[in-house]
């Protein structure tokens, strides 16, 4: 059944209940008020009952003892006021239900009390205020179907006059309202009202399907509609799908908002503190948003006129006749694309109707407001890379129709299209040219953001599988990437295992000869072979091992035969410590890859020269000066030096750190975590973005890649602190970004002028 019953203003009560209306009337709401009475009498005792032990659980986790004194003081005020506040409780819904039939006018009905309350009050009230349009909101959206079968049976019996969820005294609206006047009793702090209003959320509005069920089949038996189906009321062009159910949420901004239905108590803190601060912006004004001038009135547009001119918009938008929202990335929240897409959306909305409408209903207009300054974030994120921010302000209109079909989406932090946005946001937070150059992460984003345009009507269920289509994308590039990061990573580490090896066998060595001047012939020997023997001992042996001490061994040693040979006592040491000195330094030799004929030619000079300290004839009677030019030569060029003449000054050269290690960039650095991303700004240079993918456990320093993996740079913790303290380097936000956005609207809206953006930017 695609259309609503529509009751006729003038209804034959006589023949179709076989009884006087008068009689009949009172008859039936008679049991409609017997139906509510005694299960609303029930819940409330439920309500009660639970009270105390949760304002004692309160009480225990208390922060301090005057929170805890407010608890236990409420304790004995609801108990003290049960009796009197069950009962104004009972006699409001009971009043109101007797009064039903001549309240007013047919074609009339009562206004929604819940949305006279959001005026420009107290914080105290203003938060008792959102609590209640919160939880009926949520309960009116729930119900919809049995609301709408009451409220036609309703409209029969008061003789033909519409009853809707605003004029129904047992709709969830109306109870709230009961309840929070019978609640004026109460001279308790608002905290333990708070806690009452959950308690009455949960004891109460969740069960009033059962009363509405007892109360649709009382009446169906006795004669109202009893062929009636249970469907909610839908709008002429309303698309398919459950838009008219999710706009019954009324006041709130998010249906559910501050419920149980909200996985995260926070995100439903913030939407109430939104609803708050936009009804605080229009000065107070929580009814219809009056249009520009020159707009010719009429109603506000139903949800599915919005959803309907969003639609046209949106197409023209996915082919190219209709300009994305024009706003300037560093902007400051003027709003002034905001105004943009309102004025588009009205003008559109008249074309549609034949005249522009003159206003729009507050929760649409704080829907619109909401989500203009969510895309106004996108443009001014830093985070996000210049091109990526184009890309995404296309979804403005898409995003906007999914927040009129589920207004949910601000409130849950798993909404398929708000993890869609954060994800698309994270994947093009390391997005480059340079990063990118195949264009796949940029074809992706953007066959997104086009099939979202092109595809998307009303089934918010496109949001999940392109949100698993981009998770599947980005599960392939993250295992290659990964992949990359590992090669990478054990490069470095090698490398600084190298170079940490090459300065230990260095500092061994320069600490040995402690400035002694040696004969060029044993310190090039030193410098250059035994120095990378030293290097290879300690990679494959270790600094523990015997094979290590022996090596160093050989150094003293060989510094040692060094020591003139004055007398037959040193001439005799040096004889003994030959042998061992040409063992060594034959097998040291060997190990870095000598060859046979080149370590014979080395031990050759090193005799002759020998021989020259000894006072014997060397071989040929090479002078001394050349056997030391010899033995240059017999050293492979591949064989580099680690030790210069003096190179104990400069082996660990000190670093000039003009930034202090109590400073925020020092402490901005330790903080740092793998998967960070920072952009870089060198001088002269492109910008570059890179993600922290390892700090070494050796030497400290911070491996950066980008998001294939590849090395971008690595850096001293000196280094990188003195790029944040230049502006070169700027950490990324690490936080989801609508998490961000909605953080930064909060903080825009609470400024005190606020309210007059618009006009200062004018």
């Amino acid at each position: 059944m695609n259309e609503a019953y529509e009751p006729p203003k003038i209804v034959p009560l006589a023949p179709r209940l076989d009884a006087s209306a008068g009689e009949r009337v009172g008859e039936l709401l008679n049991a409609v008020r017997g139906i509510a009475g005694k299960r609303l009498q029930q819940c409330l005792g439920n309500l009660f009952e639970h009270v105390d032990d949760a304002l004692f659980d309160l009480a225990e986790k208390a922060e301090n003892n005057a929170t805890q004194t407010h608890y236990f003081d409420g304790m004995r005020e609801v108990r003290k006021r049960r009796p009197a506040i069950e009962r104004n409780f009972l006699a409001t819904v009971n009043r109101e239900l007797g009064n039903l039939a001549g309240r007013a006018a047919p074609g009339t009905s009562a206004p929604a009390p819940a949305m006279s309350e959001l005026s420009l009050v107290a914080d105290a009230e203003l938060e008792e205020s959102l609590a209640i349009t919160s939880m009926s909101s949520k309960h009116e959206s729930r119900l919809a179907r049995d609301l709408f079968a009451i409220n036609q049976r309703l409209s029969v019996i008061c003789g033909g006059r519409k009853v809707d969820d605003a004029g129904n005294p047992i709709a969830p609206a109306a109870l709230s309202q009961a309840f929070r006047q019978a609640l004026k009793e109460l001279g308790a702090d608002m905290r333990v009202k708070l806690l009452i209003y959950k308690l009455f959320d949960r004891y109460v509005l969740s069960t009033l399907e059962e009363l509405y069920a007892e109360a649709n089949a009382d009446l169906a038996r006795a004669g109202v509609l009893p062929q009636l189906r249970p469907v909610a009321s839908r709008g002429a062009g309303t698309p398919r799908g459950s838009a008219q159910a999710a706009h019954a949420a009324g006041g709130a901004m998010a249906a559910g908002a501050g419920t149980d239905e909200v996985a995260d108590p926070a995100a439903a803190e913030l939407l109430q503190t939104l609803h708050g601060l936009f009804v605080a912006r229009r000065g107070g004004d929580a009814g219809p948003r009056v249009a520009q001038a020159g707009d010719t009135g009429g109603p506000p547009p139903s949800v599915g006129e919005l959803l309907g001119a969003l639609s046209v918009l949106q197409t023209q938008l996915a082919s190219g006749g209709l300009a994305a929202p024009s706003m300037v990335r560093g902007g400051s929240f003027d709003r002034e694309a905001v105004a943009q897409l309102k004025e588009q959306l009205l003008g559109q909305l008249g074309a549609l109707r034949g005249a522009r409408p003159s206003h729009v209903a507050s929760i649409d207009e704080d829907t619109i407001d909401l989500v203009g300054m969510l895309f106004e974030f996108i443009l001014e994120d830093d985070t996000l890379p210049a091109e990526m921010q184009v890309m995404l302000a296309r979804l403005q209109i898409p995003y906007l129709k999914a927040a009129i079909l589920d207004r949910k989406l601000f409130a849950h932090r798993q909404h398929p299209a708000r993890r869609l946005l954060d994800a698309l946001a994270e994947q093009a937070k390391g997005w480059s040219p340079e990063s990118d150059r195949d264009g796949r992460l940029h074809d992706k984003v953007k066959a997104i953001v086009d099939q979202l345009l092109h595809e998307f009507d009303d089934d918010l269920g496109i949001f999940e599988r392109l949100l698993l289509d981009l998770q599947q994308f980005h599960e392939t590039n993250r295992r290659r990437s990964e992949l990359a990061e590992q090669r990478v990573a054990e490069s470095t580490r090698g490398r600084e295992k190298l170079e940490q090896a090459r300065r230990r066998a260095a500092r061994e060595i320069v600490e040995r000869i402690d400035g002694r001047k040696l004969p060029s012939l044993v310190h090039e020997v030193l410098a250059r072979a035994w120095a990378n023997h030293l290097v290879l001992v300690l990679l494959r042996q270790g600094e523990d091992s015997g094979e290590f001490r022996d090596a160093l061994r050989f150094v003293d040693d060989f510094i040692a035969s060094t020591r003139p040979a004055q007398d037959a006592i040193t001439r005799q040491q040096l004889r003994q410590l030959l042998p061992g000195i040409e063992r060594a330094l034959r097998q040291g030799l060997v190990n870095v890859a000598f060859q046979p004929q080149d370590i014979e030619r080395l031990l050759a000079q090193l005799r002759d020269w020998y021989g020259l300290q000894l006072g014997e004839s060397a071989r040929g009677a090479v002078p001394a000066t050349e056997v030391a030019a010899a033995a240059v030569a017999a050293i492979p060029e591949s064989i580099q030096p680690l030790v210069e003449p003096q190179a104990e000054q400069d082996e660990l050269p000190e670093e000039s750190v003009p930034v202090a290690t109590d400073s925020p960039e020092w402490r901005q650095v330790e903080a740092l975590q793998p998967g960070v991303w920072l952009e870089f700004q060198l001088p002269d240079e492109p910008m570059v973005r890179a993600k922290l993918s390892w700090i070494s456990p050796m030497s400290g320093r911070y491996l950066f890649v980008n998001r294939r993996g590849l090395k971008v740079a690595d850096y001293a913790p000196q280094e990188l602190a003195v790029l944040l303290a230049g502006g070169h380097a700027q950490v990324l936000a690490t936080n989801a970004l609508f998490d961000r956005a909605m953080s930064a609207i909060v903080s825009r809206l609470r400024q005190p002028d606020a309210s007059n953006a618009k006009t200062d930017t004018e």
